[in-house]
């Protein structure tokens, strides 16, 4: 016995012509072929389209807008729809105070609270490319310590407030 493929080509050659035009309706073939024996397609000299390559700091700005997109939870403000800030009443002044986190839960936020902890994360990441770029040994010195200065710094201060940014949203964090 052949194998399948064969068996279909030699099904479908023993036909007669286009296996698709031998089952069609009488009146549609008619339809398919009267307009363009009559008519004459235009012949168009149309150049394709010329697409040139985005520079790698568009590339990179983008990814970044990216990560700071998903990592602030923009998906998550998006379906839920929580308000920008809370407000709190204090007990003793009986004053109505904004507040920032949504202190005691972990799978809520406030806008600014999400953008906030994005910002420090996309922080942390620049702060490990400017040391990066920092290891190079084609550029200056001084330049070197300028990146390499701004990047720890940088990593420095996206951890620390990343950390009290958790104390704050999680009271008993790590106590």
């Amino acid at each position: 016995m052949p194998p399948k493929s064969e068996t279909q080509t030699a099904a479908t050659s023993s036909g007669s012509g286009d296996p698709v035009s031998s089952s069609m309706d009488p009146i549609f073939q008619i339809l398919r072929v009267i307009p363009f024996s009559l008519l004459r397609p235009p012949r168009l000299r149309l150049k394709l389209p010329t697409f040139t390559l985005p520079s790698p700091m568009t590339v990179y700005a983008l990814v970044l807008l990216t990560y700071f997109m998903v990592v602030s939870g923009i998906v998550y403000d998006v379906i839920v729809e929580p308000p920008g800030i809370g407000s709190t009443q204090d007990r003793a002044t009986g004053a109505v105070r904004p507040v920032v986190f949504m202190s005691g839960r972990v799978n809520g936020q406030y806008i600014i609270e999400g953008l906030s902890s994005g910002f420090m994360f996309v922080l942390g990441g620049v702060g490990i490319v400017l040391m990066d770029l920092a290891l190079d040994r084609n550029r200056a010195k001084s330049l070197k310590v300028s990146y390499a200065s701004a990047g720890i710094s940088s990593v420095v201060i996206a951890y620390v407030m990343s950390m009290l940014f958790i104390r704050i949203k999680i009271p008993a964090y790590l106590s």
